[in-house]
């Protein structure tokens, strides 16, 4: 199959403008009768559904959680960029579209991205109008934080919680069309299948999560915004909750999967502290803006930091990228952690963690300053560790945050299954090999409010349906197939929990496909999972039944998925012969260790297509780069 991107033709500043132009519409009153399904209602989910309801679609809603407002969105701290330029840095549409390309290694596709630059203005002005507070300047303007890999300050913010504020807006446009009859919100339901008809997705299975009871839902169309997989590690920052099975129904249902292996760790977490954790908490890059990252210039100084004088540290992010200094990329400045740590030079009483130390910045602007910019996150850090960072450096190390990988979409965000559409990070669309900070929640909002509205119009002006309904043999098939795989689970009955081989599948994960991969790694992850999997399906115990509240059967669910995953993102990084963005492989890199691409051989988009029997299949969506020049990423 031949992956076609649809991109519109001309120059690139113009993409957008022809599509809108020559656009096929759908009129108001044919708008009503269209049943448009929604997985999802995070930034992508909320803002799509509440937009295509304002049109005049009904909408069907579904979210995993109890509320809408508990979407794993809300975790973004730091903020959102946008190309307003109002400091008159030097800041426009096209910076912020090099920055982007740039950032993500040169593995992303031009007209996405250009698209998603265009958009980011319009997105600050809808939020502002929906009453979310931003942060103001003396003078009542937005104001605007740097982040990592730029160097003009572009970040929107409201304080640490600018993913909560976010949601909160599209949230209230949600809930105003689920008053006004628009939207059907269906809570605590889990997407166990999709389901396909004439080669159209026309439905979803879905598993109430309170009673277990198995639901179908039909409609014209489907949109997939369902997050991230970094849960595939164990130990990330994702919510628990966070997982990747309603995408990989879709991809075994004919939807391919792209560029799984790029994966972002972020440099600014706290570190582990014990075996027992269920997962790890993101300090905002936000804190880089003020906060000096550094370690002890001898390994075997041990001193507590405040007695460490400035002679005897190394900021070595300073010193190796003066031109970025602490703000560079998350994969540069995570890499980098690494490198410090594994001489011996990490602190704390792991050795897995590095400073990050607000003293100057307290001396300089006053401890009001500080706190009224990183306040909450410094209560958070304070009540998780115990230690008060206005007084000692925090201590933070990388750890699994998003994964920039996803299913495989277009131009117009529609999958290889027609009708199927991907919204936000569930998709691979707009970053590349590494997402700048600040830009998720730029995309999640870019394609629910600005482009799904007319891509999906698009999809349904063009089409012609017929008329289905929940007792089509297909709705049947899907149920059918879900409800079998449920059964196996609960019937195994053997004597691992679903928690021991999901830890045993994160240490797989980070130990060879995490921050640093190679050849050997990479083919014993591939091998070790494919025991796992095996010894999974033999050997896991599931208490409980399905016909009630069973959250190890959920859980179950999601680390069969999450197995099959991980075998295939451990297949993408070894065919991937290059280090690109937050894919490091060992054997690629320059002499100062920075990620070393071939761009002759692997300027493409991965895609990843689901065989019934036997390994998935490889497919290649070339990367065209027809205004930016493909060069060696440098920060110094």
């Amino acid at each position: 199959m031949k992956l076609d991107a649809k991109e519109p033709a001309g120059p690139l500043e113009q993409k957008w403008d022809r599509y809108l132009k020559d656009l096929k519409l759908v009129s108001p009153n044919n708008k009503r009768k269209h049943h448009v399904i929604v997985v999802g209602t995070g930034l992508a989910g909320a803002s799509a559904a509440a937009t295509l309801a304002e049109l005049g679609y009904h909408i069907s809603a579904f979210c995993i959680q109890d509320s809408a407002r508990r979407a794993h969105s809300i975790a973004a701290q730091g903020g959102i960029n946008a190309a307003k330029n109002y400091p008159g840095d030097g800041d426009s549409v096209w910076r912020l579209f090099y920055d982007t390309i740039k950032g993500g290694d040169y593995r992303s596709r031009e007209s996405n991205v250009y698209r998603l630059a265009q958009n980011s203005n319009n997105i600050i002005d809808q939020c502002v109008a929906q009453g979310v507070p931003f942060a103001r300047e003396y003078g009542g303007y937005l104001a605007n934080r740097s982040f990592g890999g730029a160097q003009v300050s572009r970040t929107f913010y409201a304080r640490g919680q600018t993913g909560q504020q976010l949601l909160l807006g599209a949230y209230s446009a949600l809930s105003r069309q689920v008053s006004a009859g628009n939207i059907d919100m269906y809570a605590r339901r889990e997407m166990l299948d999709l389901v396909v008809v004439d080669g159209k997705a026309r439905g979803i299975i879905t598993r109430n999560l309170v009673t277990g009871e198995l639901e179908r839902y039909a409609a014209d169309a489907v949109l997939l915004c369902t997050g991230g997989y970094g849960n595939v590690y164990f130990l990330s920052t994702n919510a628990k909750n966070s997982n990747v099975t309603a995408a990989w129904r879709c991809y075994k249902r004919g939807a391919f999967f792209a560029n799984g292996c790029f994966t972002q760790i972020h440099p600014t977490c706290i570190p582990v502290h014990g075996d027992y954790q269920s997962k790890l908490t993101l300090m905002s890059e936000s804190l880089r803006n003020d906060g000096r990252v550094w370690v002890p210039k001898n390994p075997e100084d041990s001193r507590p930091p405040q007695q460490i004088p400035e002679e005897d540290r190394d900021y070595y992010l300073e010193r190796k990228y003066p031109s970025f200094g602490n703000l560079v990329p998350r994969d540069v400045a995570s890499r980098n952690a690494k490198y410090v740590t594994d001489e011996g030079r990490g602190v704390g009483a792991t050795g897995l963690s590095v400073y990050l130390d607000f003293r100057d910045s307290i001396k300089r602007l006053g401890r009001d300053v500080i706190s009224q910019r990183y306040g909450n996150l410094f209560e958070m850090y304070e009540r998780i560790t115990d230690d008060n960072p206005y007084q000692v450096p925090m201590r933070i190390y990388p750890a699994v945050h998003y994964t920039m990988g996803g299913t495989w979409v277009d131009y117009n965000l529609m999958t290889t299954v027609p009708g199927l559409f991907c919204l936000g990070e569930a998709n691979f669309s707009d970053h590349g090999a590494n997402r700048l900070g600040a830009s998720a929640l730029m995309q999640g909002l870019s394609d629910g409010y600005f482009v799904i509205p007319y891509t999906m119009g698009q999809y349904i002006a063009g089409e012609s349906f017929q008329a289905v309904d929940t007792e089509h043999d297909a709705f049947k098939e899907a149920e059918n197939a879900s409800r079998e795989r449920l059964s196996k689970l609960l019937s195994i009955n053997g004597n691992k929990t679903v928690l021991q081989f999901h830890k045993e599948l994160g240490q797989f994960m980070w130990d060879y496909v995490g921050m640093s991969r190679n050849s050997e790694g990479l083919k014993k992850a591939i091998s070790g999972i494919s025991a796992l999997k095996e010894s999974f399906w033999n050997d896991v115990r599931v208490p409980g039944s399905n016909d009630t509240l069973n959250k190890s059967l959920e859980f179950a669910g999601r680390v069969a998925d999450f197995l099959e995953l991980g075998e295939v993102m451990a297949r993408d990084a070894l065919e991937r012969e290059e280090s690109c963005g937050g894919h490091f492989r060992e054997e690629y890199q320059t002499p100062e260790g920075e990620a070393l691409r071939n761009d002759d051989d692997f300027a493409y988009v991965a895609a990843w297509e689901h065989q019934e029997s036997g390994p998935a299949v490889l497919h290649k969506e070339k990367l065209a780069f027809e205004n930016v020049k493909l060069t060696q990423r440098s920060y110094k």
